[in-house]
C-alpha cells in the first residue's frame, strides 16, 4: 500500500467514525506515523482528501455495480443491503451520511463531488427497483426514485441510530423492505 493510500483509507476511517469536520490531518499523520507535510504533498488541502475518499467510494461502487449488470433486480437489492450490512459491522456510517450532515461546511466543489455521487447511487437503485417492477418481481406505489429514496434514507438512517440502540434493526428493516417490495 502507498502512503497516499495509507492516508487516504486512514481519512476514510476516521470519517465514517467521526465525521468531516472532527478529525485532522495532524490525527491522520499521528495514525500513519508520518508528519502532516507527507499529507499535504498527496492532498494540498482536506477539501481534496475529502473529494479523493468520496471519489474512491464511488469508484469501487461502479466496479461491484457492472459485476452486478446482468444480475436480477433481487439480487441488487440484496446488493444493497449487504454493502449497509458491512457498514454497520464496521461500526461506521455511510459516507453520504456522514457528510451530509456537514454539507453546509464542506466545499463547493466537495459537495458537488458528494452530489454527483449521490445520483449516482440514487440512479442506481432506482433502476434496479424499475427494473424489478417492470419484470413483476417488485410491487410498490409510485415512482422507483422516490421508493428508492424511501428505502436509502431507511437504511442510512437505521445504520446511524444502530451506532446507538446496538440492536438487530439493520435486519429487521432489510426484511420490513423486502415485505413491502413483496418481492417473489
Amino acid at each position: 500500500m502507498t502512503k497516499r493510500e495509507e492516508i487516504l483509507q486512514t481519512a476514510d476511517q476516521l470519517m465514517m467514525e467521526k465525521g468531516y469536520n472532527a478529525f485532522s490531518f495532524y490525527d491522520i499523520a499521528e495514525k500513519v506515523g508520518i508528519k502532516t507535510a507527507s499529507i499535504h504533498y498527496h492532498f494540498p488541502a482536506k477539501k481534496d482528501l475529502g473529494i479523493a475518499i468520496i471519489t474512491q467510494h464511488k469508484d469501487e461502487l461502479v466496479q461491484v455495480f457492472e459485476k452486478y449488470a446482468e444480475r436480477s433486480p433481487v439480487d441488487k437489492l440484496e446488493l444493497f443491503f449487504k454493502i449497509y450490512t458491512r457498514v454497520k459491522q464496521n461500526h461506521h456510517v455511510c459516507i453520504m451520511g456522514s457528510l451530509a450532515s456537514d454539507v453546509n461546511t464542506i466545499s463547493e466543489d466537495m459537495r458537488d463531488t458528494l452530489q454527483d455521487f449521490c445520483q449516482f447511487f440514487m440512479d442506481w437503485l432506482s433502476d434496479a427497483l424499475e427494473e424489478g417492477r417492470t419484470k413483476k418481481l417488485f410491487q410498490f406505489e409510485g415512482t422507483a426514485r422516490i421508493k428508492a429514496m424511501m428505502i436509502y434514507t431507511n437504511m442510512m438512517g437505521v445504520v446511524q441510530m444502530n451506532r446507538l440502540t446496538d440492536t438487530n434493526d439493520l435486519e429487521m428493516m432489510k426484511e420490513q423492505i423486502r415485505t413491502d417490495l413483496k418481492i417473489k
